[in-house]
């Protein structure tokens, strides 16, 4: 395969919240930034997915209580110093960059003046929305800021395969004995199926979730552990990587793919009942009910289910809103279960728990540099340690936001003074090795055997047996995946099928080593 050679200020693997907003502010001080996604469309990230909201400073609220719900929610494991980073800093943040940059059309009042909502967990309002679509309204906003600026590359259909790290890719013998750094990635162009070699300064890991580990998820496709596996193989410190919190609510029906129900129906009034449309969720939690952390309310869901010996439970909306207003306030929900039959204006709509947020991830400091040199990360794929052992509801995109601009302000104080990595010091990708061409039947039973895997050993609930036929089943299909890797034309889904195989080891064996059930991470025994 002929190598081709880029070079670049900075490298940022992925084009959500936090990829794009560190490339705008990095656009601005005047570097060259390069934006890689794996998808065919820049606005294909979990950001686009988000339905709910996210949180601002409602009119009774402040640092202080912001930071309070953060730290309960955390179940005792969040950092303080960055929950008082966002809860301090996110909503100027937010006002400067969505509000008055972007203009990001966030639902209003009749005067004109923000409104705002309030999910679970949160004790006031203070929660900016764009209908049921928040996350798409960004990234709408964000994509179209990244296409005019003239001095960003956007390359889509491009999927990075490892970070460039001299200790582990340097011609030079003698750089295994240096700290580990990082100078960019291989990556992989999925219509020419090249790889390019691209060096870069910095290197930013905004890459998303792992929520297509499990059978179900609401996770978009790319939500595949990409970042979390490279991270790792670079010899990243990885944290927290057993807390995978489920949400509550994904809409439930044989033959509707799984999507989200936003947390904000029950923000509005909804309550989660039984076949008989009785509410259950007050004798599990009798201070929140309904509105109680979501690692109470998925555990709820499914200890009801168990008891009741069914496969989902329901949300009930239609008593507590009237049609009019549901349309309004959640058109998009609305439409998307029409499409199965299910009028949410007249019927109980259907749910059951899925995958939907990383709370763990690779370890960054408050500027979002990681264990490695010259490698930051933000978003999802990152640990600021926020999150703790548990997310509160709407908190995740103003990680992404505050994370993204403060790691893009240190590499501007930084760049000036990183030196470019020689490129004759680098290999060239060598594929003389890769003769068979990839089988997507056997790729597609891989990771179909990863996600039931990960669904029925390390789900909601985990118990030594399961984590340990997790590992044991993981680590020989990894094998299995290596050999394979290691003799097939490269494509996207094989890098995917690699990493995702690495990503459910990281997530199985940290769950199998912490016994203590906190927050989303629940052990039986």
């Amino acid at each position: 395969m002929e190598n081709q050679y880029c070079e670049t200020d900075v490298l940022i693997i992925g084009c959500g919240i936090a990829g794009g907003t560190a490339a705008l502010r990095l656009a601005e001080a005047g570097f060259r930034v390069t934006v890689v996604t794996r998808a065919a469309e820049l606005h294909e990230s979990n950001t686009y997915y988000a339905q709910g909201g996210i949180i601002h400073r409602g009119p009774e609220d402040s640092a202080e209580l912001l930071a309070q719900d953060i730290l309960k929610a955390g179940a005792g494991l969040s950092n303080p110093q960055a929950v008082r980073i966002l809860a301090e800093e996110g909503p100027r943040i937010l006002q400067k960059v969505l509000i008055e940059r972007l203009q990001v059309p966030f639902a209003r009042r009749a005067d004109g003046s923000l409104d705002y909502t309030r999910e679970g967990a949160h004790s006031t309002d203070r929660i900016l929305y764009v209908g049921d679509t928040t996350g798409q309204a960004i990234e709408e906003k964000l994509v179209q800021q990244l296409q005019e600026t003239s001095n960003i590359q956007l390359l889509t259909r491009h999927t990075v395969v490892d970070l460039l790290t001299p200790a582990h890719h340097s011609r030079i013998p003698l750089d295994v004995y240096e700290p580990l750094s990082c100078v960019g990635a291989y990556i992989f162009d999925q219509e020419s199926r090249r790889v390019r070699t691209c060096l870069a300064k910095a290197t930013l890991l905004a890459t998303g979730g792992v929520g297509q580990l499990f059978l179900h998820t609401t996770n978009p496709p790319g939500a595949r552990g990409d970042g979390l596996a490279m991270a790792y193989r670079a010899g990243s410190r990885i944290i927290n990587a057993e807390y995978i919190q489920f949400h509550p609510t994904a809409f439930h029906h044989r033959y509707a793919p799984v999507f989200l129900i936003s947390e904000a129906l029950r923000g509005e009034g909804a309550k989660l009942v039984d076949e008989n449309g009785r509410p259950f969720m007050q004798k599990y939690d009798p201070q929140w009910a309904d509105l109680a952390p979501r690692d109470v309310v998925a555990r709820s869901i499914y200890h009801e289910m168990l008891e009741r010996g069914t496969d989902h439970v329901y949300l009930d909306l239609k008593s507590y809103m009237s049609a009019d207003k549901i349309k309004e306030r959640f058109p998009s929900i609305y439409a998307q279960c029409l499409q199965y039959d299910v009028d949410i204006t007249q019927d109980l709509i259907p749910v059951v728990p899925a995958a939907h947020y990383f709370c763990g991830g690779v370890w960054v400091d408050r500027y979002g540099r990681t264990s490695i040199r010259h490698l930051y990360a933000a978003g999802e794929v990152s640990c600021s340690g926020i999150h703790g052992a548990n997310r509160l509801g709407s908190s995740s995109l103003l990680e992404g936001l505050v994370w993204g601009v403060r790691s893009a302000e240190h590499m501007i104080r930084e760049l000036p003074n990183i030196p470019r990595f020689d490129p004759k010091n680098v290999p060239a990708w060598d594929d003389s090795g890769l003769h068979e061409t990839s089988d997507p039947a056997l790729i597609s039973q891989d990771i179909s055997t990863i996600k039931n895997i990960m669904w029925n050993y390390v789900g909601l609930v985990r118990t030594t047996h399961r984590l340990e036929r997790a590992i044991g089943d993981l680590r020989n299909l990894s094998l299995e995946i290596d050999k394979f890797y290691r003799r097939v034309k490269l494509t996207d889904a094989l890098i995917g099928l690699r990493n995702s195989v690495q990503a459910a080891i990281i997530i199985a064996e940290a769950a199998w080593a912490n016994r203590q059930s906190r927050g989303c991470h629940y052990r039986a025994s």
